[in-house]
């Protein structure tokens, strides 16, 4: 078999583990390397491959990576849970920088506990011990869970719709993890657990430097946005993926939504309060790419509607520079997410103008022909209206810096929901984002599924919105 990686290609005989591949032809990954991606699916270091095929190396500067580190640190501590506190369970719950949030689900975390976990897994990963994949059938499956006591796992497995699938064996336990795994557990050595409030923190590397964990960053207002996720999940008695089938199943849907909305509503309210009661102007709304800025934004619209007030909604994607103009990135793509894709000088104009009161002229941008529209139209606030604008840089000082503070209210929003797969795999944001991102651009934006993965998805995953020091009017993270 041939096999083509980094611009080169060797002959093989088959079958070839992907370890042996990279060592032959990439020996400087061979220490880096956590996998290889082959026609866009991950394969492990330890897997086999048997056709010709192209491979690229996985390294912890891919987001792939990162997720194949985090799968096996995880079963580094539920292992070492096993040993130190057989009787207990962990729920991990959120990630928090480079860090992942979980709680002990029996009790309140101490640092006695977490010192006696950290220094487990520091045994663990010296033992070195083996990752080992097994097919098992779902009953199988099932069964070994109902015997360890893991409910949530046996129901949501019961919903699935293979009859077979992996399993991971490490020191006497099997855990079943979305995802592929290190052939080891000694491939995972840079962490730290820390105790933090009732619950800990497992703290990972950061890309630029994969040898060490990172330092711990406080983050009160992403940990009170993750408590109030939380406060939500209870009143609506959901916290993973099973109870939401079963409440699909017994026909309950319905009323989880409209719980769902009245929370939300709830706190819409709340932020329109703040906004008309100090007598803003503009409302910046800000957020990822598809965290729900326009939804939001529209929503925001209605109750500040209820106040008495006449909001007219503005999306800062209509200041994009046509596309012959946006800046690029080292591929040569353009950068739909930089700052210098949007008309700068053209949008603080008409801030300026609106705010005094003028009537301005604005643009309009076509997504389906990639250029603004010849003809503008005209706007002016009254007494009684106020402007909503929303869009990824709408935290960015660069558009709202130097004109009165008083007039302007910035809120950040992004999808931090709270629901798991189960105790021990969580739901990431990035990618529910990444679902609701490629069917809004297929529906309204001629944009192909992996044209919405190219333009600049992942990374925004990795870049944080550019936020002022001046306080938000809400207590979501920004």
């Amino acid at each position: 078999m041939i096999i083509t990686m980094l611009g080169k290609e060797q002959a093989f005989s088959a079958p070839a583990t992907v370890q042996q591949i990279i060592k032959a032809m990439a020996p400087e990954y061979e220490k880096t390397a956590l996998g290889c991606f082959c026609g866009g699916k991950a394969l492990e270091l330890n897997e086999t491959v048997s056709d010709s095929c192209s491979l690229h190396p996985i390294t912890f500067q891919n987001e792939e990576g990162r997720r194949i580190y985090e799968r096996s640190l995880r079963f580094v501590l539920l292992l070492a849970l096993h040993r130190v506190l057989p009787e207990s369970d962990v729920r991990i719950e959120h990630s928090i920088g480079y860090g992942v949030y979980m709680r002990l689900l029996d009790r309140d975390a101490d640092q006695q506990t977490v010192d006696a976990l950290q220094a487990e897994m520091e045994t663990i990963v010296r033992e070195n011990l083996p990752f080992i994949r097994e097919t098992w059938s779902r009953e199988k499956a099932i069964e070994y869970f109902l015997k360890t006591g893991h409910e949530d796992k046996t129901r949501l497995l019961a919903y699935r719709p293979y009859d077979y699938f992996h399993m991971y064996l490490c020191g006497g336990i099997a855990e079943y993890f979305y995802g592929v795994m290190l052939p080891s557990t000694g491939y995972v050595s840079a962490f730290h657990l820390r105790l933090h409030g009732t619950g800990m923190v497992l703290q990972m590397p950061a890309p630029s430097d994969p040898q060490h964990p990172a330092p711990f960053v406080q983050r009160p207002k992403f940990l009170e946005c993750f408590a109030q996720s939380n406060r939500w999940c209870d009143i609506l008695n959901v916290m993973n993926a099973s109870d939401l089938n079963d409440m699909t199943v017994r026909g309950e849907l319905p009323q989880f939504i409209r719980v769902n909305e009245a929370l939300h509503d709830q706190s819409i309210g709340d932020i329109a309060q703040g906004a008309f009661q100090r007598k803003a102007k503009a409302v910046f709304v800000a957020g990822p790419s598809s965290s729900g800025k326009t939804t939001f934004s529209n929503r925001l619209c209605i109750h500040l509607r209820v106040l008495g007030l006449k909001p007219v909604l503005v999306s800062l994607d209509d200041f994009y520079l046509n596309r012959d103009l946006l800046p690029l990135e080292a591929d040569g793509k353009p950068d739909l997410e930089a700052l210098s894709a949007l008309d700068v000088p053209l949008l603080r104009d008409c801030l300026a103008g609106l705010l005094r009161g003028e009537q301005v002229m604005m643009p309009q941008f076509d997504f389906t022909v990639s250029r603004r529209k010849e003809k503008m139209y005209p706007l002016q606030l009254r007494d009684d209206q106020i402007l909503v604008m929303e869009g990824i840089h709408g935290l960015n000082p660069a558009l709202h810096e130097g004109f009165d503070p008083s007039l302007i209210c910035k809120v950040y929003i992004s999808e931090l929901a709270c629901l798991n797969l189960d105790h021990h795999n969580r739901i990431r944001t990035t990618d529910a984002r990444l679902l609701r991102r490629i069917v809004r651009d297929h529906q309204f934006r001629a944009t192909p599924p992996a044209g919405a993965r190219k333009n600049g998805f992942f990374l925004i995953r990795s870049r944080r919105t550019s936020c002022s020091t001046q306080p938000c009017i809400t207590s979501w993270p920004c």
